[in-house]
């Protein structure tokens, strides 16, 4: 199993962030990716990555939340950090239409300047969407034939949006959100659609702690571990078995992160 969305740099974190990382392994994961979603964040998961060799890999981005603070000194230092081995993806970025804590300009320029980069050093794109199709399928179509790949992570739009993900040629990153049944159930329907080397699994820890689980933590906090139950009850509803899904998962994120 891999791991392609844990925000291990959360405060949620910040007291037992080694023993979350023991449980991973505990629980079967041969992997995992760190989420960046500032330079901090971003500089942060490069660290704990490198504290975990052969098991963590970090992405450097800006997410939509933070696309005021995009300049030119921020591009360089996200730049800087992707020359490092262990970072791997360019993100978390993209537009979020739905709260606007930036400015949809400021985003659309902060997610344009990443894809620009990301195209520069070669490296895939760790995406967000939220409330924002098409505009963000305009911002990225240009580049797709100067990147190396690219995932919709936390995936939660409609078949439209999917089936268009697909046509270019993205992979779809889905989260225990599918647990939700009064959120995920949509979602739920359309996991027959996605062909097996196009899907992702991701826990989006410390957050969207599957409420299907028994036994649910107390302080509702997210956590790598139980990726396992995402990925039986994704099978189960795509009709598959779990220990060739996990496998199948596992290879698609190694070849798309080039691990």
């Amino acid at each position: 199993m891999f791991e392609i969305g844990i925000n291990l740099t959360s405060n949620q974190f910040d007291k037992d962030r080694p023993e979350v990382v023991a449980r991973a392994k505990a629980a079967g994961l041969n992997g995992m990716l760190i989420t960046g979603t500032s330079l901090e964040e971003s500089q942060q998961a490069h660290e704990l990555a490198c504290l975990y060799p052969d098991f963590c890999w970090a992405t450097a981005g800006v997410h939509p939340h933070q696309a005021s603070v995009w300049s030119n000194e921020v591009e360089a230092s996200i730049r800087q950090l992707a020359q490092h081995k262990n970072v791997v993806a360019i993100g978390e970025c993209g537009l979020d239409f739905n709260r606007n804590f930036s400015t949809p300009e400021q985003q659309e320029a902060a997610f344009s300047a990443q894809l620009a980069l990301a195209a520069e050093v070669q490296l895939p794109v760790f995406l967000h969407c939220r409330d924002a199709y098409p505009r963000f399928a305009e911002l990225l179509q240009p580049w797709l034939s100067q990147l190396s790949g690219g995932v919709v992570h936390c995936f939660t739009g409609s078949q439209q949006e999917l089936e268009h993900y697909l046509a270019l040629g993205l992979s779809i990153g889905i989260t225990g959100w599918v647990c939700d049944e009064r959120r995920g159930l949509e979602l739920r329907a359309m996991l027959p659609l996605i062909p097996a080397e196009r899907l992702l699994l991701e826990t989006d820890a410390p957050y969207l702690l599957p409420r299907d689980m028994d036994n649910k933590p107390k302080s509702r906090r997210n956590e790598p571990c139980y990726l396992p139950h995402i990925v039986s009850q994704v099978a189960l509803w795509r009709g598959e078995d779990p220990q060739k899904l996990a496998q199948i998962t596992e290879d698609n994120a190694r070849r798309l992160f080039r691990l």
